[in-house]
């Protein structure tokens, strides 16, 4: 999973504030968001538990989902985020070996 891409939503809590991002490495990037590592807004509001999470076979098709999610009403992304992930766990340990 290291250098497959994905798109992945971080959480602050359950219906927090919520941050939706394309990478080419998950356990890396989530790594710096958990360890205030990726300053910005992932930093200033503490939003970084993993939430949910896509995988793609290339990288311009998790940036197009990407843009799409970013535009979703924020009741859709609540949705998929229960749809895989009803009690909002942490799937850090589900990708980090």
């Amino acid at each position: 999973m290291a250098s497959q891409p994905a798109v992945y939503i971080l959480a602050s809590r359950r219906n927090g504030t919520l941050y939706i991002g394309v990478t080419s490495n998950l356990i890396q990037r989530v790594w710096q968001h958990r360890n205030l590592l990726a300053e910005g807004f992932t930093c200033r509001y503490t939003v970084h538990r993993l939430v949910y999470f896509e995988l793609f076979t290339d990288m311009d098709n998790a940036i197009a989902r990407e843009k799409r999610l970013k535009k979703w009403h924020r009741a859709w992304k609540l949705r998929i985020i229960e749809e895989k992930n009803p009690h909002w766990l942490d799937l850090w340990d589900q990708i980090f070996p």
